[in-house]
């Protein structure tokens, strides 16, 4: 525009008279002095796009170096960084959602497998040992990748990290040419499941009351929105049970197998759930799924769902409580009412027909954390979905427990 104009004013300039006794404009001193201005203006202005474009070139080659630079010399790789170092970096960082993907693949490709401590119907769970920190493999098949990546992409969730949610580490793929394995890496229990812990060991009253709370406030945790641009969205496990549950060093509990999870995405009222629903372990199964009535469209209902099973769990730990030196043999929920495999059938016919729920002895009214616990139980086995506590009520309620024994004390 600059120049169309400057030419404009130049024609103008040699159009008009010149003062007496000057020579006119000649041709040539016309064009030049409108070429040559004209011819400069659109060099600089060239000049100007190629150093624009060169510098985005530098740029996006520069930021493509960064990406491959070898996470090895990045600060949070150094060699000094442990487990625990590196996710609370990055829990503290304001992402919550885990460690970056190439942090991750690092890690996972540095860790030599001990033994297997584990089997299940993706495969099977390994400890590993990095930098000398013991580490639990979840090994997937690569036929297996969907449920693989489900659950990676679940414990990735933002602000999903707790401490009674089992803490994740690392996702990875490994290829060497004739197979593939798909790897989840997470932090080790020694102690093994909530069920191995139970089989072998009985536990206090106090001990009991500590384990409920830790496994309610997971689960709280994980039914919970956080609304926010970092915000977690609220979801449901679906497959709870004392096998998926892991107990810590100091006797609390950890929630695992995040696989079967669904995620409700409020701003959508969306539930990012498979076309099957009948999931999860048919003993553990709450009746609105064995007898097909269960909302699909609500997001209530898997958490209702989830509660039911939270009692059997609750059922499964007071059963081993020792009180006055005694404690029951561990069993798992209705034992003495279905097949040690049972189907779908022999599920329905006692809890949905029969209405039966597992026994709650007399003797547990003379122990007020075992009374109180009882009564929970039955508020989360209601047949109607809507009657169940929540699963932060139940996190109130066993907390209050500890509050009444304190205070005793």
């Amino acid at each position: 525009m600059c120049v169309s104009v400057c030419v404009s004013r130049l024609m103008c300039l040699a159009c008009t008279e010149r003062p007496a006794g000057e020579a006119s404009w000649g041709r040539l001193e016309l064009a030049a002095v409108i070429l040559v201005p004209s011819s400069l203006l659109c060099v600089g202005i060239m000049l100007g796009v190629c150093t624009a474009h060169g510098q985005r070139c530098i740029y996006s080659k520069a930021r493509k170096c960064d990406a491959e630079e070898p996470l090895e010399d990045q600060t949070l790789m150094s060699p000094d960084k442990r487990l625990k170092d590196l996710i609370f970096d990055m829990s503290t960082s304001g992402s919550g959602s885990g460690l970056p993907l190439l942090v991750q693949r690092t890690i996972a490709r540095t860790i030599v497998l001990q033994e297997i401590i584990g089997k299940g119907r993706f495969g099977e769970v390994w400890r590993g040992r990095w930098r000398g920190e013991d580490v639990a493999v979840k090994i997937f098949s690569s036929r297996d990748e969907r449920s693989w990546f489900r659950e990676a992409e679940i414990y990735q969730t933002i602000m999903l990290r707790h401490e009674n949610i089992l803490g994740f580490i690392a996702a990875d793929n490994k290829d060497n040419g004739s197979w593939t394995q798909l790897w989840l890496v997470s932090e080790y229990h020694e102690h093994g499941s909530l069920f191995d812990y139970l089989n072998r060991y009985s536990v206090s009253v106090d001990g009991m009351v500590v384990m409920a709370l830790s496994i309610a406030s997971g689960l709280a945790h994980l039914h919970m929105e956080i609304i926010g641009t970092q915000g977690k969205p609220a979801i449901a496990h679906r497959d709870l049970k004392s096998k998926n549950i892991l107990v810590k060093k100091n006797a609390t509990a950890v929630i695992a197998d995040l696989g079967l999870a669904v995620k409700h995405e409020s701003i959508t009222n969306t539930i990012d759930i498979p076309a099957n629903y009948r999931v999860g372990t048919k003993r553990y199964m709450a009746p609105e799924i064995l007898d097909d009535t269960l909302n699909m469209n609500s997001f209530e209902s898997f958490k209702r769902a989830d509660i039911y099973s939270l009692g059997l769990v609750f059922w499964e730990l007071a059963q081993r409580c020792s009180v006055r030196g005694t404690c029951e043999d561990y069993q798992l929920p209705y034992y003495d009412m279905v097949p040690s495999d049972p189907s779908v059938d022999d599920m329905r016919k006692v809890i949905c027909d029969q209405k039966l729920r597992p026994n709650i002895p007399n003797q547990w009214q003379s122990c007020e954390a075992l009374r109180v616990m009882g009564k929970i139980m039955r508020e989360c086995w209601y047949a109607a979905p809507a009657a169940r506590l929540t699963a932060l009520r139940v996190k109130k309620t066993v907390s209050q427990v500890t509050v009444i024994k304190d205070v005793k004390d």
